[in-house]
């Protein structure tokens, strides 16, 4: 069908503003800020030193997981095994260090760990044409099982030689006395940010939850790229597993259940599509930051902890609403 110049007028590019305004990101961005005010005056303890140390540090685990998510669910994918992940890579850590090995050597066994899953979760979906949530979830059952054979379902909390070393990597706050895990999470989100904005992958990530069919068709090499973002995904659980052992001190086979709730809620409230195509790093760390601020926000305030799926559950609902409405408007 000819395009009219009617409809080319009709469909001009948006100015900056109006892409800023019809951002999910900008707007979960503004409650951020919005909630934080509101705390500041209605409580004594929120805007705290101490509180907000505590708030920016507690976010990173959820938000590093969620960069690794994010990457999946612009692909049209999902990974439901991330929390396993994170325990499964926590315990490989945490035993080998205990078995008397050094920091190192638990790190990349951990790091190998991740990978292996990732690329086994990302062969079967890719190359196999299983459903990723089929998959996904079936290793969050495998992972936390492994966990609780390597460590005989006991809690581990000495770490070998390189104990201190350990809970300084995890614990410590070595730049301006910033914790450690702020630290690693602003560096692997501006990493993420370069790849999804200035990198060919990135732009084959785009594609393929775009149009996976058209993506093929075009030459995207699409089933090397499904393994490589799965990968990715487990690999982001594993640091955010090691980062949360060094500053827990202890790990147990309980750790990290039920956090990939938690994640696809940060990527979803973010921005990201779950139908694929969109997402972004920013919109990661915004999503998280909103979950851990209502998080913290209920005990000061004296609301009932239970209440904390509600209220996370709404913001995704509210956050998956606001993206249809934005759709129908563009569609108009």
């Amino acid at each position: 069908m000819a395009i009219t110049l009617e409809q080319t007028i009709e469909h001009k590019p948006r100015g900056a503003l109006a892409v800023i305004l019809g951002s999910q990101t900008f707007w979960v961005l503004i409650a951020v800020i919005l909630a934080c005010i509101f705390l500041s005056f209605a409580t004594d303890s929120f805007a705290t030193p101490r509180n907000l140390y505590n708030i920016t540090r507690n976010v990173t685990f959820v938000a590093i997981i969620a960069l690794g998510m994010t990457l999946v669910i612009i692909t049209g994918g999902i990974d439901l095994s991330v929390g396993s992940v994170l325990c499964l890579c926590s315990m490989i850590l945490a035993v080998v260090m205990h078995a008397g090995y050094s920091i190192e050597i638990g790190i990349a066994a951990a790091i190998g760990t991740a990978l292996a899953v990732g690329a086994f979760n990302g062969l079967l979906i890719a190359y196999l044409g299983f459903p990723p949530f089929v998959v996904t979830l079936g290793m969050l059952s495998i992972a936390r099982s492994l966990a609780m054979v390597a460590s005989n379902n006991t809690v581990v909390f000495q770490f070998g030689p390189d104990h201190e070393k350990l809970l300084a990597l995890g614990g410590g706050a070595w730049v301006f006395g910033i914790a450690n895990p702020v630290l690693y999470m602003i560096i692997l989100a501006l990493l993420a940010g370069f790849v999804l904005r200035w990198t060919r992958f990135g732009r084959y990530l785009f594609a393929i939850g775009g149009n996976e069919h058209a993506a093929t068709l075009t030459g995207v090499p699409v089933k090397k790229i499904k393994v490589l973002v799965y990968m990715i995904s487990a690999l982001s659980a594993g640091i955010a597993g090691i980062i949360q052992t060094g500053w827990l001190g202890a790990v147990t086979t309980n750790i990290g259940a039920g956090m990939e709730l938690q994640v696809i809620a940060a990527a979803v409230i973010g921005g990201a599509n779950l139908t694929g195509g969109t997402g972004t790093a920013f919109g990661a760390l915004v999503g998280a930051a909103l979950i851990e601020v209502i998080r913290n926000s209920l005990g000061l305030l004296g609301i009932n902890a239970f209440w904390q799926g509600a209220f996370i559950g709404g913001a995704t609902i509210l956050a998956v609403l606001f993206d249809r409405i934005r759709n129908f408007r563009q569609s108009e």
